[in-house]
């Protein structure tokens, strides 16, 4: 296979529905002719270029990919998040659903890979009729209970009191700060504190009451995938995620990360170490892909 630094992404700027301007990038596929088109859409706090090696992979492979940072992240963020106003639902139900409007074909199929809020974003989308197949990769439910108990103390010591004043001093979520990732919009952090209150997340909120019923319109092939050393989203956490879509063709796998080397953890899916997971990623989705 050729040297996958070699795939140069192409920036360009996807427009939500509302008129937010939205950076993105692009991968070609090798060779001319895409095979398939996949959009990647990212975990929380985490920007676009955190999964260029896996794209310029999966373009290698004949993949046409596209990549994007939600309103308020990386290349798609304001000059300043103080008083920026928006929704943590924005990012699907506007910014990932104007990327699948903008990536889908009438020749070949369209696939997501998520990550963590990508996975839950497939259920936001209000044209996932568009994908074929997704994959998603520690989507879990958030709640501290389904995690190892020094991580689940550490989660709830992080919400209730670290976050809190320094959310106060700067007006918005210092992820950076913490080293955990991009800083968030203040509406992102409320709005994720409080699902991450209950067992099945906002399935369980009751101002959430629809989203039960949102989830369950989604049909298609979807694969759940977990790392065993994932402290953020373990297995029961994304099972408790995952019966939202109880109509989807659901598929859920368990990884465990080498014996020696490298922990996947929650971040580690993307990294160059789980090459081998992505070939099995992108085999399953266009073989389930092409039987939808």
């Amino acid at each position: 296979m050729e040297d996958a630094s070699k795939i140069m992404g192409e920036a360009l700027t996807l427009v939500a529905a509302d008129g937010y301007r939205l950076a993105a990038t692009r991968y070609p596929a090798a060779g001319g002719e895409a095979r398939a088109h996949l959009l990647l859409a990212g975990a929380t706090g985490v920007p676009q270029g955190f999964y260029r090696r896996f794209a310029e992979y999966a373009s290698q492979r004949g993949f046409c990919v596209l990549t994007l940072d939600y309103r308020g992240v990386g290349l798609s963020r304001p000059a300043s998040l103080r008083g920026f106003e928006m929704s943590y639902l924005d990012w699907g139900r506007l910014d990932l659903a104007a990327a699948v409007e903008a990536h889908q074909s009438d020749r070949v199929p369209l696939y997501l890979v998520g990550h963590s809020f990508g996975g839950h974003a497939l259920g936001l989308l209000p044209n996932h009729r568009l994908i074929s197949a997704c994959c998603s990769f520690g989507s879990g439910a958030g709640w501290a209970g389904w995690m190892p108990w020094l991580d689940g103390i550490k989660v709830r010591l992080l919400w209730n009191l670290i976050l809190p004043p320094l959310v106060a001093w700067k007006g918005y979520m210092p992820w950076r700060l913490l080293g955990m990732g991009e800083d968030l919009p203040l509406s992102v952090y409320r709005d994720w504190k409080r699902w991450c209150r209950y067992p099945h997340y906002f399935f369980d909120d009751p101002e959430m009451a629809d989203m039960r019923r949102q989830y369950a319109e989604v049909r298609l092939p979807l694969l759940s995938v977990t790392a065993l050393d994932d402290p953020w989203a373990p297995p029961r956490s994304r099972d408790a995620f995952a019966s939202g879509y109880r109509n989807a063709q659901l598929s859920v796998r368990d990884i465990a990360p080498p014996p020696a080397g490298e922990p996947i953890g929650h971040m580690g899916y993307f990294r160059a170490a789980c090459r081998p997971l992505w070939d099995e990623t992108l085999d399953w989705l266009v073989h389930r892909g092409q039987r939808a």
